[in-house]
C-alpha cells in the first residue's frame, strides 16, 4: 500500500497565543537508517507544547521546529534501512523531541514500545510522557517500599501517574494541588491525603500529621519556584527532592541550614533534551515496566478533554487555563 505524499500537521506560525496554531500540509518524513515511520493515531498536550508555542522553549535539533507534540501512539507505516524490530501495522507508542501533533512522524526503532490491542489509542497516546516522567523521577529518587512521597501538582497528568506508580512500588503518596477537585481525583487513584497551598510554612502542619513528625522521604516537584523552599523544610533526614517542572518559576530562596541538617538532596531532571541512547533506555523501561500495568488497568491516564487535530488551538487554550485534571488528548485521524 503506497503512502500519500503529504500529511496534516499542527504548525506554529509565530510565537504567541493559541491562535498562532494552524493546520497545514507538510511532506511526510522519510525514515533513515534504524528509523521507523509511524502513522500517528493519538497524542496529548504537555506544558512543553505551550512553552514552545509561546517561543520560550526551543525543541532539540533533529525534530520539526514548528510542529509541537512529545508523545504519540500509532501504527508503523514504513521502516528505514536496517530496521529489524518492527513491521508495518505494528502498534507502538513513545516519546519524541517534537513533531507528534501530525499524522506521521519518524523515530528510532528502539525508542518505541509495543502497545497491546486492548489499550485504546487515546489511552496509549496520552500515557508515555506522564508515565515515563513519573517512573523516571521515582527511580532517580531511589523510592523504596514504605517511603512517604510528596507530589506537587498532583492533579496533573504526571501527578496522577506518580500517585499510581508510587502505590505500585509500595510507597505512600501525598500531594498538593490548587483545588479540592484535583485532590479528590488524585485520591480516587490512590492518594493517601493532600492539601492546598497557602502562606509561607503551609506544608509543616499537614506533613507533621501525615508522617507522625518524621517528614517526607521523597518529593516529586512539578511546580518549582518557592515550592522547592517549602519542601526542603519538611523533608525527613536524607530526603530526596526531584524537581521536574517550573510552573511557579525558575528561582527561589533556600534555607541552607535545613538542607544541611537534614542532609537533603535536590536533583533536577528533564526528558526532552536527553540524547538518543538515554531516551532508548526510558522507552525500554516504559515497555518493560509500565505498558503491562497500563494493559492490566492497574495504571491509567485520566483524560480531562479530547480534541481532534483540527481543534489544536482550542486544546491549547483549555490546558493553559490550568483547570484540567489529568491529560488533554488529541485524536489524529
Amino acid at each position: 500500500m503506497s503512502l500519500p505524499q503529504t500529511m496534516r500537521a499542527a504548525v506554529i506560525t509565530a510565537p504567541g497565543g493559541p491562535d498562532v496554531l494552524v493546520l497545514s500540509k507538510r511532506a511526510i518524513p522519510h525514515p533513515g537508517s534504524g528509523e521507523i515511520l509511524v502513522r500517528v493515531r493519538s497524542s496529548a498536550l504537555n506544558r512543553a507544547d505551550l512553552h514552545q508555542r509561546a517561543g520560550r522553549y526551543n525543541p532539540p535539533p533533529g525534530v520539526p521546529q514548528d510542529i509541537p507534540g512529545l508523545e504519540f501512539a500509532g501504527e508503523v507505516a514504513g521502516v528505514g534501512p536496517g530496521v529489524s524490530l518492527w513491521s508495518r501495522g505494528d502498534r507502538v507508542a513513545g516519546l519524541v523531541g517534537g513533531g507528534a501533533h501530525a499524522q506521521y512522524l519518524v523515530t528510532h526503532e528502539r525508542a518505541v514500545a509495543a502497545i497491546p490491542p486492548t489499550l485504546s489509542w487515546t489511552q496509549a497516546g496520552a500515557s508515555p510522557e506522564a508515565c515515563i516522567t513519573a517512573m523516571d523521577a521515582l527511580m532517580q529518587a531511589d523510592v523504596r517500599p514504605g517511603d512517604r512521597v510528596l507530589i506537587h501538582a498532583v492533579g496533573s497528568g504526571v501527578g496522577l501517574a506518580t500517585v499510581q506508580i508510587a502505590r505500585l512500588l509500595g510507597a505512600v503518596p501525598f500531594g498538593t494541588a490548587r483545588g479540592a477537585a484535583k485532590l479528590e481525583a488524585a485520591k480516587a487513584v490512590g492518594l493517601e491525603d493532600g492539601c492546598l497551598p497557602g502562606d509561607r510554612g503551609w506544608l509543616a502542619e499537614p506533613v507533621r500529621r501525615w508522617t507522625a513528625g518524621r517528614g517526607i522521604d521523597v518529593a516529586i516537584d512539578l511546580v518549582g519556584g518557592d515550592y522547592v523552599r517549602e519542601t526542603v523544610s519538611i523533608m525527613a533526614p536524607k530526603g530526596r527532592i526531584i524537581v521536574v517542572g517550573l510552573l511557579a518559576g525558575r528561582e527561589t530562596s533556600l534555607d541552607l541550614g535545613a538542607l544541611l541538617m537534614r542532609r537533603v538532596s535536590i536533583q533536577g531532571t528533564v526528558l526532552r533534551s536527553r540524547p538518543l541512547e538515554e531516551r532508548i533506555v526510558t522507552s525500554q523501561m516504559f515497555a518493560r515496566e509500565l505498558v503491562p500495568w497500563l494493559a492490566a488497568g492497574r495504571l491509567a491516564m485520566r483524560i480531562d478533554a479530547t480534541f481532534p487535530l483540527a481543534g489544536i488551538a482550542e486544546a491549547h487554550a483549555v490546558l493553559e487555563k490550568n483547570e484540567t485534571i489529568g491529560k488533554v488528548a488529541l485524536e489524529i485521524d
